[in-house]
C-alpha cells in the first residue's frame, strides 16, 4: 500500500464518522416528543410506556397523529440513507456509506441525545431505511407489519416480525452482504428494545393497539 491509498483509507474513515454523526443527530430529533410537548406540554416519556413513539403518542393525542409520528420517523430513517447513498463517495461495492447511515439513525431514534439517551423502539425509523435501501423490501417489510398489527392488534407483534423478515427479504433480493447483515444486526436490537413488550405478550398482558 502506497502512501496515496493510505490517504484514501483515512480520508474515508473520516467520511464515515461524519455520515455517522450527522445520521445520528437526524435520528435523535424526537418527533413524538416534540408534538405531545407542542400539543398538550406534557413530557412523553412520563406518559404510557414511556416511548416517544407513535404507538405511545396514539394514548395522548389519538390515530391521526400515530400516523403523522410514523410517518415523520419514517422519512427520517429514509433521509441521511438516501443522502448518504447519493452524495458519499468512499470506494466500496458493499454500500457502507448508506449502512453506516442506517445503523446511526436507528441508534439516534432509540437514544436521542436530546433526550438523555432516551427515545422510542426504532420501528418506523428502521423500516424508514429499509425503504431506502430497497424500497421494493422495505414496501413489503411495511406490508407485513400493518398485516400482521391489524390481525393481532398488537403493534409490538408486527414490529417483530416486520423485522425479523427484513434480512431474509434483502437475501432473497439478492441485496449487497452489508444490506443483509444490517437488516440482521437492526432485527435483533429492535427485538431487544421490544423485550419488555414480548414479556407482556407472554403473559397476555399487551396493550392492544385497538379493541
Amino acid at each position: 500500500m502506497n502512501i496515496f491509498d493510505l490517504t484514501i483509507n483515512i480520508t474515508s474513515i473520516y467520511i464515515m464518522v461524519i455520515v455517522f454523526f450527522i445520521s445520528y443527530l437526524t435520528g435523535s430529533i424526537p418527533t413524538g416528543y416534540i408534538i405531545v410537548k407542542a400539543k398538550t406540554g406534557k413530557d412523553i416519556r412520563e406518559i404510557g410506556s414511556g416511548s416517544t413513539g407513535a404507538t405511545n403518542v396514539k394514548r395522548v393525542l389519538g390515530t391521526p397523529y400515530f400516523f403523522a409520528v410514523l410517518l415523520l420517523d419514517a422519512i427520517k430513517g429514509i433521509l441521511p440513507v438516501v443522502l448518504a447513498s447519493l452524495f458519499v463517495s468512499v470506494k466500496s461495492e458493499l454500500g457502507l456509506p448508506a449502512v453506516v447511515a442506517a445503523v446511526a439513525v436507528i441508534i439516534g431514534h432509540s437514544k436521542s441525545l436530546f433526550l438523555g439517551f432516551k427515545g422510542g423502539k426504532s420501528v418506523a425509523t428502521g423500516v424508514g431505511t429499509i425503504l431506502a435501501l430497497n424500497w421494493i423490501v422495505g414496501l413489503i417489510i411495511a406490508a407485513i407489519w400493518g398485516t400482521i398489527t391489524y390481525l393481532s392488534k398488537y403493534v409490538s407483534l408486527g414490529s417483530i416480525i416486520a423485522v425479523t423478515c427484513a434480512p431474509v427479504l434483502m437475501y432473497v433480493f439478492h441485496q449487497p452482504i452489508a444490506y443483509i447483515v444490517y437488516c440482521a444486526v437492526g432485527a435483533l436490537y429492535i427485538i431487544y428494545l421490544h423485550r419488555e413488550n414480548i414479556k407482556r405478550l407472554i403473559k397476555g398482558e399487551e396493550n392492544k393497539v385497538r379493541k
